[in-house]
């Protein structure tokens, strides 16, 4: 790995970021009810991918770098639950689903 390297210099980061984006611009569209049960689950679990990768950049003991990447890995699995259940609830668009499987 390159030393001094930067936190926006590493692509899971940055996919991480603009999956965040993607996400709060679809759920922002919902209804109030689809917001406040989906929607504020599926965007929680979202940014939390990228905050947590933030948290493993800024540690600095190696158990501390591993726990951080075990809980955006969590995250990101929860964000996969969240999808899926918005897909299933029409809350997305097939389009938004089927591009979301290429990432």
């Amino acid at each position: 790995m390159k030393k001094n390297l930067k936190l926006d210099e590493l692509e899971g980061y940055r996919r991480a970021i603009n999956v965040g984006e993607k996400v709060w611009c679809i759920v922002i569209k919902w209804d109030f009810f689809a917001k406040d049960t989906v929607g504020k689950q599926f965007v929680k679990s979202t940014d939390s991918i990228a905050a947590n990768i933030s948290e493993v950049f800024g540690r600095f003991f190696y158990k501390e770098n591993r726990q951080f990447g075990y809980y955006a890995r969590g995250s990101l699995f929860e964000t996969t639950t969240w999808l899926t259940k918005a897909h299933n609830r029409k809350l997305i668009s097939e389009e938004d689903f089927d591009l979301s499987k290429r990432h």
